[in-house]
């Protein structure tokens, strides 16, 4: 007779109690941690994890690890270069060890990064999230997220460390290629749509960091978040809780940071509180690397480690990651009554669930591979990488020498144009580990920009100079750069970033800026080539928007790509080339001076310009939602269903949207509202929809947004979330500083608290005129 928690035909809870009521104190512990097999390779800059080599506790083998069974395995593929097959042979060699060592015999739960896809040798690299949000295309998200989802599957990982939810809060914090962006609704929207696509495959979706880690003080990478909770309830908290009710989320990762002195690994408020008793979430709470321990290493709210432990476990902490350190030292509180091993019951009791869920507590789990020797980089996924990439990549500005047409001579210049590694972000398998491996290049083709030019374009002369590095102060190369520029019919000119790790790169976990000029000295290279007169085309390729306000304006074209995969190079030289009518949107502001910070378009009207009141002008160059096209769009006719709905209603906004122009194009239109008068400072404007459309030359469409009452509502004076009546604004445009069209409505009636479940989505439909 099979034991009841192995029969997949019994009910989840009930197999789940069953197992429950059969374990010792060990093995729930065990349920409730990681094992991270050891690294063949870890040199100086060998860390993937911040601080990884000043932790030691926990076991050291896996043998020890699973003694009692285990919870999680860490990034059995992400560590270190190994083929697919050779991968997935491993893990199963270690899945069947720990069924076959632990006396109940259940499989780990396997995790890995998945920030630009799987990361892991061979597979396929797409744009960073900050790209994905500029195509503001959550259906292609989804897509994208599918591919990753199923590659994952194929080789036996069940779940994923991603996406990163967290709202830019300062340009020069270092994981600002990670993220979605500067507003709520978009990293909402683009975030549930990566969820959806990831647990539609099967795979696990972890939403990071949870909450508040983008607005650390200075930008710096784990430091203080001087926040209140307004801020923390109205903007970085949203697209989590789109992203559990929406999208299906079934873990979240915790934030290293602080907010207001309480470290989020021991805030049961958040992890508790908020997210499951207000949102209802059901699934795992996982830590982020080691932040059980830094709550005695770094916060110093505990006296040691199983203090830790204990305070994170009961915040509501289900999973200690990437090993197991703290918890396992939780036995003796239990035993001596400082914890009640109901807490502990409560975590078991969620791991097990998605165990269940997985098909790891069966009687004959599947622990061999579906397909070992998947193409993790297959002709699909690039296609779909290559489309993102095109739509990613924002058109800032054109004097008209864009698209290039077949000039004679081209010079490509700066340190971003032959170096396939500056198209990809730090989590990217290539940066993030075959860096520290000088002969295994970047596991699958990545085309240069002057690769992918030189094809784009092979009936011209396309002469290369470096110029200068990416950071470092080496400014010999710039007379040859000034020389190739002279001599061309127009200069492409490269700069922005390399993404890396704690301090080796540019862009990345841990590479954060003190502001925002160019790195190392990629201005002054800019400066030099803009005064040969010959017309330059300026390329930023970066993780970070950069200010260009000192010389924009001199430039005969400035574009954009924000960390655009491997097939980035492709994207940009068809935008150069006319081949791709650029449509991608500005997710963040380009700032016009590299002081000044931290700045968002989201700002309430004192954190504007007050000319007179400030000598500094926080004004982007650049703004949020902005991007050109090589044809024209007009809007026309807005209407409104309404000039009157109650606290509870909601009305139709209709625009006419017309390519002007002589070509095919896409454009995002973008609904931003604006609250006239309320109880306490809200933003000038904020994004309330958006709505991206394909038009013929001269094709027209209607395009209409349902705005529901509850995307007005915010946090009021006494901490609940209100819709309140009063005048609204609402705006139709191309950005958030270009708006050619508005209208307004009231809302009446008598203030309402919002409870449980809101509207938190404008629904948008387009017709054809």
């Amino acid at each position: 007779m099979v034991d009841t928690w192995r029969d997949p035909a019994a009910p989840v809870e009930a197999r789940v109690e069953a197992l429950l009521a059969e374990m010792t104190v060990e093995e729930k512990l065990a349920q409730l941690g990681s094992f991270w097999p050891p690294r063949s390779i870890v040199g100086d800059d060998g860390e993937v994890a911040p601080m990884e080599d000043a932790m030691n506790g926990g076991p050291k083998t896996l043998e020890d690890a699973s003694l009692h069974g285990l919870g999680h395995l860490t990034r059995a593929f992400g560590t270190e270069p190994v083929a697919p097959a050779e991968g997935a042979a491993a893990l199963e060699r270690m899945q069947r060890g720990i069924v076959e060592r632990s006396r109940l015999g259940v499989p780990a739960i396997a995790h890995e990064e998945c920030l630009t896809g799987f990361t892991t040798l061979g597979a396929t690299v797409y744009p960073t999230s900050l790209a994905w949000a500029a195509t503001f295309a959550p259906d292609l998200i989804e897509r994208m997220a599918r591919h990753i989802g199923a590659d994952m599957r194929a080789v036996g990982v069940h779940q994923g460390l991603s996406p990163v939810l967290d709202v830019v809060r300062d340009y020069r914090w270092g994981r600002v290629e990670e993220t979605m962006g500067e507003d709520p609704y978009l990293v909402g929207t683009i975030g549930s749509a990566y969820v959806r696509g990831l647990e539609s495959a099967g795979i696990i979706a972890t939403l990071k960091h949870f909450a508040g880690y983008s607005a650390s003080r200075g930008a710096r990478n784990h430091a203080p978040v001087p926040m209140g909770p307004r801020e923390l309830a109205d903007v970085i908290l949203p697209p989590f809780e789109m992203a559990v009710r929406l999208g299906g989320a079934r873990s979240v990762m915790n934030s290293y940071s602080d907010v207001d002195g309480l470290p989020a690994a021991a805030n049961r408020e958040l992890l508790t509180g908020i997210l499951r008793e207000q949102w209802g979430f059901t699934g795992t709470v996982v830590s982020d690397y080691w932040a059980i321990a830094f709550l005695d290493m770094m916060h110093r709210v505990s006296a040691d480690r199983a203090d830790s432990g204990a305070q994170a476990l009961t915040a509501g902490i289900d999973v200690e990651l990437p090993g197991t350190d703290a918890y396992a030292l939780l036995a003796d509180k239990i035993a001596s009554g400082a914890l009640d091993e109901s807490t502990v019951d409560t975590a078991v009791r969620r791991v097990l669930r998605q165990k269940a869920e997985l098909g790891l507590l069966d009687a004959d789990p599947a622990l061999a591979a579906p397909d070992p020797d998947v193409d993790l980089d297959s002709p699909a996924n690039r296609a779909l990488a290559r489309e993102i990439a095109a739509k990613s990549v924002v058109l800032l500005d054109n004097d008209g020498t864009l698209p290039l047409g077949a000039p004679a001579s081209i010079a490509l210049i700066g340190p971003t144009a032959d170096d396939s590694r500056t198209l990809l972000g730090c989590y990217s398998f290539p940066n993030h580990v075959l860096s520290r491996y000088e002969d295994r290049g970047t596991g699958v083709a990545i085309p240069s920009l002057l690769d992918a030019l030189r094809a784009e374009l092979p009936d011209a002369s396309v002469a290369y100079e470096r110029g200068v590095p990416i950071r470092e102060a080496d400014r010999s190369g710039i007379a040859a750069a000034v020389d190739a520029a002279t001599a061309a019919d127009v200069c492409v000119l490269a700069v922005g970033d390399l993404a890396s790790l704690f301090g080796r790169g540019t862009s990345g976990e841990g590479c954060d800026a003190a502001d925002l000029t160019l790195p190392g000295v990629q201005a002054e290279l800019v400066e030099a080539v803009l005064a040969t007169g010959t017309p330059v085309v300026l390329v930023v390729v970066s993780g970070r928007p950069y200010a260009l306000g000192s010389f924009a304006h001199r430039c005969a074209a400035v574009v954009q790509a924000f960390l655009p995969g491997e097939e980035g190079g492709d994207a940009v030289a068809g935008v150069l080339s006319g081949r791709i009518n650029p449509s991608g949107h500005l997710p963040v502001g380009i700032p016009y001076q590299a002081g000044g910070q931290p700045g968002t378009y989201l700002a309430p009207p004192l954190g504007q310009y007050s000319e007179g009141v400030s000598n500094i002008d926080p004004t982007p160059l650049y703004a949020f939602g902005h991007g050109r096209s090589y044809t024209e769009f007009a809007y026309s006719d807005l209407e409104l269903s309404t000039d009157r709905i109650g606290t509870d209603g909601e009305l139709d906004i209709a625009v006419t949207v017309a390519n002007t122009g002589d070509r095919p194009g896409e454009d995002v239109v973008q609904l931003y509202l604006t609250d006239e008068v309320a109880q306490v400072t809200r933003p000038v404007r904020e994004l309330a929809g958006y709505a991206r459309i394909a038009l013929q030359a001269g094709e027209s469409t209607r395009v209409t947004f349902r705005l529901h009452a509850d995307r007005t509502s915010f946090t009021g004076r006494d901490g609940v979330r209100v819709v309140e009546p009063g005048d609204f604004t609402v705006a139709v445009g191309h950005s958030s500083a270009d708006l050619p069209l508005t209208g307004r409505f009231r809302i009446e009636g008598a203030l309402r608290a919002v409870e449980g479940v809101r509207v938190m989505t404008t629904g948008v439909q387009t017709t054809g005129n």
